[in-house]
């Protein structure tokens, strides 16, 4: 068995994360804490709280009771904000704290689109365009060229939670670029996990969404491949990481 843990800021799509470990049909569990997420505003310092330690580490002992081999902060707008220096630090201190491998989602968006082999990408952000210009900046200091993106300007996580799937289709269509080679949907509070395909069928190219990113991430964390076409290209592929940037002072096995 393998033993993802996740720290899920407040409540709005965590739901997601059952309904992944149901589709992947193995032996992955992702037991999950939620955190509290304070305003759950979609503003740097809202977020930025959010991400802070004594946040992330509370739900630590709880989920190495479930046996959690790894921790993944399952909140994306909680780590880039802090830019790509301090969300290394965020997690090396989640990652000393539980005494476990850790990485964050936001990490797991710039290895995911190394492992497709991809180098440009369109974003499809919920945020206000200054969220998403934090996120834009993240990727490209990973290593990421972004060629467009776009923001619905949504102010909490409670909004976006209740959008419906054509919705979210409709962001990302708007925000989809040709020179684009993957496209991003990097809130972790939209519902995505149970459409991808049709996501990927529609753009014919690879999506990216925050819940499915965040679960390869930890399953990267601890060693295992898991093939699971019904998430996505990312879950349809074996190929190995190149040049994967990982946090400093985190134990990361590839």
């Amino acid at each position: 068995m393998t033993t993802v843990g996740l720290l899920y800021p407040g409540h709005a799509a965590e739901d997601d994360f059952p309904r992944i470990e149901i589709t992947l049909d193995t032996d992955v569990r992702l037991p999950l804490f939620s955190t509290d997420a304070g305003e759950g505003a979609y503003r740097p310092d809202a977020l930025r709280g959010s991400g802070a330690p004594e946040r992330l580490t509370e739900g630590v002992e709880e989920l190495r009771l479930a046996g959690a081999e790894a921790l993944v902060w399952a909140s994306p707008g909680g780590s880039f904000v802090y830019g790509w220096a301090g969300a290394h630090n965020q997690i090396a201190t989640l990652a000393r704290s539980a005494g476990l491998p850790a990485s964050s989602t936001a990490f797991g968006f710039v290895h995911a689109v190394r492992e497709l082999g991809a180098g440009r990408v369109a974003v499809a952000a919920a945020w206000p365009e200054d969220v998403t210009a934090l996120f834009a900046d993240f990727l490209v200091a990973g290593g990421t060229e972004v060629v467009a993106s776009r923001s619905a300007g949504l102010a909490t996580a409670a909004e976006a939670a209740g959008w419906e799937p054509e919705q979210v289709k409709e962001l990302a269509r708007a925000a989809d670029h040709p020179d684009a080679e993957v496209l991003l949907l990097p809130d972790a509070a939209l519902h995505t996990a149970a459409y991808i395909p049709e996501l990927e069928e529609a753009l014919g190219k690879p999506v990216l969404t925050a819940s499915q990113v965040t679960v390869r991430e930890g399953l990267r964390l601890t060693d295992r491949r898991v093939w699971a076409p019904t998430l996505g290209t990312l879950f349809a592929t074996h190929r190995p990481v190149p040049g994967a940037v990982e946090p400093k002072g985190i134990e990361v096995r590839e």
